[in-house]
């Protein structure tokens, strides 16, 4: 395990070298943050109570948004777009020579980026949008600590659905379309665009129940004290759940892609 520590804190460490596109991350998501969040006022003006927040937590739910958007990945990215050159290029038959677990060691760095994307571009705004807004936040650390756990939980899910993508060029060569897809989807299914609670019918029904819900509706939920109790148990278990079935799911279709590695020109 002291190897994928190794490789955790490696991961930390460079995307901290980017300070210039931390900054410039960290503007990005206080913008977009200042926009929903008046999107969000006028709406909840209209439609009090709307998806069962009230407007200070809708407002916690934007920034939280804006806290988790590069934690999580979801727009993609990261190891993914790395994963998938390699496997286009062939470098992937190095990886696989390596004396450590593929899936683990993708999965040690994006826990390394995950951490530093978190301190480095979710804290700023958040505070900046706490000064700017009434924001629901609990002032109880055990709700904090319930939070991160959801949290880590949540960038597993993200980084098992990537790896999966990533695999898939194994068989396409290029998975540009498919991780353009996966981008879209992510950004639907996981609430980031609005609370899956305001999603009608069948649809919000079926989004709750989608992987991508734990990437960002669920830790939401957590904070805001919408999960207790057993109600948190659940919650858990429904990302663990998800993120234990898309890591196996990974597994097995490494091992299939492995025995069928053709590295382009040889």
């Amino acid at each position: 395990m002291r190897l994928y520590a190794v490789v955790a804190a490696g991961g930390f460490r460079r995307y901290a070298t980017y300070r210039v596109a931390t900054f410039a991350g960290i503007f990005a998501n206080t913008v977009f943050g200042f926009i929903l969040a008046y999107t969000y006022i006028a709406l909840w003006d209209e439609r009090p109570g709307l998806g069962g927040y009230d407007q200070a937590q809708a407002l916690t739910y934007v920034w939280l948004g804006q806290a988790l958007l590069m934690t999580c990945a979801m727009l993609g990215g990261s190891f993914q777009d790395e994963l998938i050159e390699r496997i286009r290029t062939g470098d992937i038959a190095v990886d696989l020579y390596r004396p450590a677990d593929l899936q683990l060691w993708w999965l040690a760095g994006d826990l390394g980026r995950a951490s530093f994307h978190l301190l480095g571009r979710g804290i700023v705004p958040m505070v900046l949008g706490a000064l700017a807004f009434d924001l629901a936040l609990p002032s109880n650390p055990l709700a904090w600590a319930a939070f991160l756990l959801s949290v880590l939980l949540a960038v597993v899910v993200s980084f098992a659905i990537r790896y999966l993508v990533a695999l898939s060029a194994f068989w396409l060569m290029d998975g540009a379309g498919v991780a353009q897809m996966a981008m879209l989807t992510g950004m639907f299914f996981s609430g980031q665009l609005l609370p899956l609670t305001l999603f009608p019918g069948a649809l919000g029904a079926v989004a709750q129940a989608l992987p991508w819900s734990s990437m960002l509706q669920i830790p939401v939920d957590v904070l805001l004290g919408r999960h207790t109790g057993w109600g948190l148990v659940e919650a858990y278990g429904f990302q663990a759940g998800w993120a234990v079935a898309l890591l196996a799911l990974g597994r097995l279709l490494q091992g299939v892609a492995t025995r069928r590695v053709v590295v382009q020109g040889g």
